[in-house]
């Protein structure tokens, strides 16, 4: 049996976990984001902007009054991509 190959943008624990946050809502805060995952901001950063770089996210830089505010929501790229890791990984939890 040939297993299929996972992406290993999503393959990293961060990454996954955002996109599976993304997934399931239409954006979300950067804040919301942080506390969710339990990541240091500066890892979150990095993490967002890889995804952003992928095409899988968007990021979006606005403002809450005079505080800034980081919106990131899932591209369809991104939820296509997202859809085929899940069901890749579901070939190796089916071996018997």
């Amino acid at each position: 049996m040939m297993f299929p190959p996972l992406d290993p943008l999503l393959h990293s624990e961060l990454r996954l976990a955002v996109m599976s946050l993304l997934i399931t809502v239409e954006e979300a805060e950067f804040p919301y984001i942080k506390k969710q995952t339990g990541a240091t901001a500066g890892n979150l950063s990095v993490q967002i902007d890889k995804l952003s770089s992928a095409g899988y996210i968007e990021v979006e830089k606005t403002f809450k009054g005079k505080k800034p505010c980081t919106l990131c929501r899932i591209t369809p790229e991104g939820q296509k991509a997202f859809e085929g890791y899940v069901d890749a990984l579901k070939c190796y939890l089916q071996v018997k």
